[in-house]
């Protein structure tokens, strides 16, 4: 439902305005549902042209966890936590890392914060002295939880070979083209091991020197970061930031399927329509890039190891398929299968 003027408020539980003047603080916390459990999703660090992007992304994102919780089969909710950078290339305080832990301290749980973009264990660290409501926290050898990423860029790793099996044929990656947006922890985990299986790989980062640096690495090319959704590829993988799924993106895709981890992929919801219809192959971006949040759930819920860990991340595959096989039964595109399942999911 469309309302408090922010097309994408879905209804809802909370949305949490947080500012704290001696620190400098601005930050939002979106609680979309809490009737699996409570409302887990990192938070990020980032700059954002006003504050009502930063509504629109937190809002947006925590949506997003719901569904990605639920199709995880975790007992958590979905939320997310949005902190405002004044300027591009700020980099977060200490004291604005503690305020920000009391404003999620002050929600009594509803909502469990963890490392996203701009963030990390230390400063998760920082986060967990002022609540106890935090996950990606250092955790000791064969435990869940720690660094997400690296769980991040396993089940996207999965998620693409199962890609390129349904939509290409392939039955491993030897000789299969990727173009790689992002790569950061989650895109450069991702290039390092579809080089091990010798896939082709064509990289771009907004960062130009460390896709260059890489690429030289894996024997890969690095091409502008303007230039990376027109390469003539199989599998395009978007792992940076959301809504670069638009119209005019999607027609100028040269690749037969797209599967990556960046979150919210889709601009509007009617991209994923356009990218049904031009006969791409979708792999849901909360379905293939749940790796991370079931390493941090299972940590903060205290259920099983690193060994459990993996065994979850293995499955994801399996819910890719079914969205696949379920879309091909209905004609709908995989988007907007994926999203009734999880609607289901959480009861709404």
């Amino acid at each position: 439902m469309t309302s408090w003027g922010f097309p994408d408020f879905d209804d809802h539980e909370g949305v949490h305005l947080f500012t704290d003047p001696a620190s400098g603080l601005q930050a939002v916390i979106a609680v979309h549902s809490t009737a699996l459990g409570p409302a887990a999703g990192g938070a990020r660090f980032w700059h954002y042209a006003d504050s009502d992007r930063a509504i629109t992304d937190a809002l947006r994102l925590s949506r997003g966890m719901s569904f990605k919780n639920a199709m995880a089969g975790l007992e958590l909710g979905g939320g997310k936590g949005v902190v405002l950078a004044a300027k591009p290339g700020d980099t977060i305080t200490t004291a604005q890392l503690q305020a920000f832990g009391r404003a999620v301290e002050s929600l009594g749980g509803r909502y469990v914060t963890a490392e996203d973009v701009g963030m990390s264990e230390e400063r998760m660290k920082v986060i967990a002295s002022q609540t106890r409501y935090v996950s990606g926290l250092p955790v000791a050898s064969g435990a869940a939880g720690g660094d997400p990423g690296p769980y991040t860029a396993l089940g996207i790793y999965l998620g693409v070979k199962a890609a390129a099996q349904r939509g290409l044929g392939a039955t491993d990656m030897k000789g299969v083209r990727v173009a790689i947006q992002g790569v950061g922890s989650v895109g450069g985990g991702l290039a390092k091991l579809l080089a091990k299986d010798g896939a082709v790989l064509t990289l771009a980062d907004v960062d130009e020197g460390r896709a260059q640096k890489l690429a030289g690495e894996l024997g890969a090319t690095a091409v502008a970061a303007e230039a990376i959704m027109t390469v003539e590829a199989d599998i395009f993988s978007p792992n940076a930031l959301g809504a670069i799924l638009t119209e005019a993106s999607i027609a100028a895709l040269n690749a037969k399927v797209i599967a990556g981890g960046a979150n919210n992929q889709l601009s509007v919801r009617d991209d994923g329509r356009r990218v049904h219809e031009r006969g791409i192959l979708y792999a849901p971006d909360y379905v293939i890039n749940a790796g991370g949040i079931i390493n941090v759930g299972l940590e903060y819920l205290g259920h099983g190891d690193e060994a459990e860990v993996k065994a979850r991340i293995a499955r994801i595959p399996e819910r890719l398929v079914q969205v696949w096989d379920e879309s091909d039964r209905t004609g709908e595109p995989a988007s907007d299968v994926a999203d009734s399942i999880a609607r289901k999911l959480i009861g709404r």
